[in-house]
């Protein structure tokens, strides 16, 4: 057996690591990933390792998949077979040559020709082992040559600059050149330069390979001068032997997501159609209506709609109109939004995109609680281990229960204001709707999405909501289904509970909680969450924890005499403050207070030759700090950047590398308290309405509107059916919800024309690009086959659509 976790890599670089499953040979980890892919990368890797307790882990393998071949496997399970893990094919990065060959006439007189081979820089090597200090050792490959050189060690960093020129004596065959001269001829197209870097290591076991490049001497042509990037790419025959059954398999659902984005002004048609949607009589006939009706996934639809919605500051009026008109064709209030219609997805997107702070708050802690202390909860006979007590299991679910529900049903006033804003919404149609059918409706409508769609899945799964780092323990996880199952029971307000559970157990544990005050408390709480008042969030008192964990920080040199070293410290940032300790759970050495952070900014790699770097700007000094990752380094720049951009005193202009020996290693400044010398990054207004990217979202409904453009155009048939011919339905049109077919037809026509035009940019983009794009620069560097496939792209079709 082994005790096995699994790592996510953008090429060498871990961005997760999934907990450790421990004495299993088949281990499921049922743990999603999801981050903003901050910088550019060749694959996407992960690796399967081995914990070992004295010394350190082993992998076991890994399965690396390219980035364009990434589209193959979205959005499919895929069983991916293990392959091994060796130092010579773990290769990233890229080296920068510069290749001359000259005549020399030599002193009896012959013609030598010499080759001036110039290693001019690399970028993106590999850190091993913590460290890189890397070197590049180039040699001439042709008949009985065996000359190699090494350029000087550039140490601890991964982007070196070389910029040393080394000589080879080459000769030309006779057909070359009229003047004879009796040597051993050699053709000189049949000759390559080898281009290898290696990490100079300190131990025994000899420097480790960090990836190669073979140029052969033909690229040279008439001219006699080559200048070009390579990709590095893994040793010739390296690696070790092993038969890849024998390492098991991966099973990934890999999502992967690529949109080019244009400059705002060319999303206009559309944007402007989309956030006309809630003003559109009836609203089935809006744009944002016929995306849902045509996309295959409503989830697909509601996630940009919602996010373009919010940042046009008219979500609710949308909103409002979409659940107005569900509500209307609700005949059984019993099944008010009870399905995954548009609406319902819509209202989901926005309560998490809302809500998240909401939930940390209220659940975060007593979910903690319930994940450490690991209680026997299960109620089931079946199911029992023969060491648990029923009553007492009982017992202890019932507590947990308890307190989940108070603190959800005293949350009310913490409720943000567009969640409160829509629910008051909800609430009219339905009472309205229903009115003298089922009082109890207005209830039902809010109480659906509240405790059914919000508190029942974060409790179920706090992973998704990130109230957890990972999936919780199958004993864990029993627990909170059940705990999940009893608090949707207690939001709901059924007529008779007890018959809504299928197992006898659950219909009898919930007899504790048939009393008044628990509906009572239910009713309270819906109402004030749905009442039209609006709560200012800042009069919270209470600090919301909004991220935590581990980064390595240089010490501030607070005291006069106080050693400026780089120690490990455990970050916690609260919309009050942000502080570092020793470690998790001990006092604070630090607190800075939000109104004290006036810039949160980058850190120039040179600066202290390490990576994920940034700084927190103080009155006085800057605390520079370095993340584990570059999503890391990421979400806390953006977090941080967040919680302080309404502070009056921040900063326009900071210093993007280190104060050091005197001066600023930037602008060469000497005073320690120099104004900064480049303009801050525009950070993102502490305002939900704004922190989206509009146009991107623009783009990514453009992309569902192109991908579903054959039913766009059903879609038109089928309002001119139903407007002509008012007979019996078609049933190849019958799929569509068409309240008024000349209105739909009309904004049909406005939709198809906005993508159109759109799709006419893109093309054209892509042709100038084409144009403009040279093999072998800095950004299509030689080996980069994501670039050869787009020239293949290009060649074969002129209707490419990314």
């Amino acid at each position: 057996m082994r005790d096995c976790y699994c790592t996510v890599n953008l090429d060498q670089e871990e961005v997760f690591r999934t907990k450790i499953i421990e004495k299993s040979l088949c281990p499921f980890y049922g743990e999603d990933f999801y981050c903003e892919i901050p910088r550019s990368f060749r694959h996407l890797s992960f690796y399967i390792f081995d914990r070992d307790v004295f010394r350190r882990d082993s992998s076991i393998g890994k399965v690396a998949v390219q980035k364009e071949d990434l589209q193959k496997y979205h959005a499919k399970d895929t069983w991916f077979p293990l392959q091994p893990v060796s130092a010579d094919s773990e290769v990233q990065g890229k080296v920068h040559l510069e290749l001359r060959l000259s005549e020399v006439i030599t002193d009896s007189g012959g013609v030598c020709h010499k080759l001036a081979t110039r290693v001019l820089e690399c970028q993106g090597l590999p850190i091993v082992n913590g460290q890189c200090d890397p070197y590049a050792a180039v040699s001439l490959l042709g008949p009985s040559r065996s000359e190699a050189r090494k350029t000087k060690v550039k140490r601890k960093t991964n982007n070196p600059q070389f910029d040393e020129v080394f000589y080879f004596e080459v000769t030309r065959p006779l057909s070359y050149t009229k003047r004879q001269f009796d040597v051993e001829e050699e053709d000189v197209d049949k000759l390559a330069l080898r281009v290898d870097l290696w990490n100079a290591s300190n131990l025994k076991f000899g420097d480790e390979f960090l990836g190669g490049v073979r140029v052969p001497l033909k690229v040279l042509g008439p001219t006699g001068v080559h200048e070009a990037w390579y990709f590095l790419q893994p040793r010739e025959g390296g690696g070790r032997v092993v038969k890849v059954e024998e390492l098991g398999s991966l099973r990934l659902n890999i999502v992967y997501t690529e949109d080019h984005v244009f400059s705002s002004h060319r999303y206009t048609p559309l944007r402007d159609l989309l956030l006309l949607s809630a003003s559109i009589q009836p609203v089935s006939a809006s744009a944002a209506h016929i995306l849902g009706e045509v996309c295959r996934e409503k989830q697909e639809a509601a996630v940009p709609l919602v996010r373009l919605f919010l940042h046009g500051g008219k979500i609710l009026p949308f909103l409002s109109a979409i659940a107005h008109a569900e509500v209307n064709r609700t005949q059984d209030p019993n099944t008010i939004f009870r399905g995954n219609s548009l609406t319902s997805k819509c209202i989901d997107e926005t309560m998490k995109l809302a809500g998240m702070h909401y939930l940390q708050v209220t659940l975060k802690p007593i979910i903690d609680e319930i994940c450490t202390d690991h209680k026997p909860c299960e109620i089931d006979p079946v199911r029992l281990k023969e060491s648990e007590n029923l009553e007492t299991n009982r017992e202890n679910l019932r507590a947990y229960v308890d307190r989940i529900f108070s603190v959800i049903t005293a949350s009310g006033v913490r409720c943000p204001t567009v969640m409160c804003d829509i629910f008051f919404s909800l609430r009219e149609s339905a009472a309205s709707r229903f009115q003298g059918v089922d009082e109890e409706v207005r209830y039902t409508a809010v109480s659906s999405f509240i405790f059914l769609r919000f508190f029942a899945p974060a409790i179920l799964s706090p992973n998704l909501f990130q109230l957890r780092p990972h999936h919780p323990d199958p004993p864990t996880s029993r627990t909170l289904t059940l705990i999940s199952k009893t608090v949707q029971t207690l939001g709901s307000l059924a007529k008779s509970k007890s018959a809504n559970f299928k197992e006898s157990y659950m219909a009898a544990f919930y007899e504790f909680f048939n009393e008044q005050k628990y509906g009572d408390a239910v009713k309270n709480f819906l109402e004030l969450i749905s009442s039209s008042g609006h709560w200012d969030q800042k009069s919270i008192e209470s600090p919301i924890m909004l991220k935590e964990g581990v980064m390595i920080k240089r010490a501030q040199g607070r005291n006069r005499f106080g050693m400026k070293n780089f120690k490990k410290r455990w970050f916690r940032l609260t919309n009050h403050e942000f502080t570092y300790h020793k470690t998790k759970g001990e006092g604070a050495l630090c607190s800075i207070p939000i109104e004290n952070i006036l810039a949160v900014e980058r850190l120039e790699e040179e600066s202290f030759k390490m990576k994920n770097m940034f700084q927190v700007v103080q009155p006085e000094r800057a605390l520079y700090i370095q993340a584990n990752n570059c999503v890391e380094a990421c979400d806390w720049i953006d977090i941080l950047t967040k919680v302080s951009q309404c502070n009056r005193k921040r900063l326009t202009t900071y210093h993007p590398s280190a104060y050091l020996n005197g001066h600023w290693l930037c602008c060469r400044q000497s005073a320690d308290m120099a104004s900064g010398c480049t303009p801050c990054t525009g950070g993102l207004p502490d305002n939900i309405q704004l922190d989206v990217d509009g146009d991107r979202e623009t783009e990514r409904i453009y992309s569902l509107f192109s991908c579903y453009m054959s039913k766009l155009v059903k879609m038109q048939e089928a309002c001119g059916s139903r407007s002509v011919y008012d007979g019996p339905e078609q049933d190849e049109y019958s799929s569509f919800l068409i309240d008024e077919p000349q209105q739909t037809y009309q904004t049909l026509k406005l939709v198809v024309s906005a993508v159109q035009t759109l799709e006419q940019r893109h093309t054209q983009y892509r042709r100038d690009k084409f144009k403009k794009t040279k093999i072998g620069s800095q950004e299509h560097p030689i080996g980069d086959k994501s670039f050869q496939c787009y020239i293949r792209q290009q060649s074969e079709s002129s209707t490419y659509s990314i």
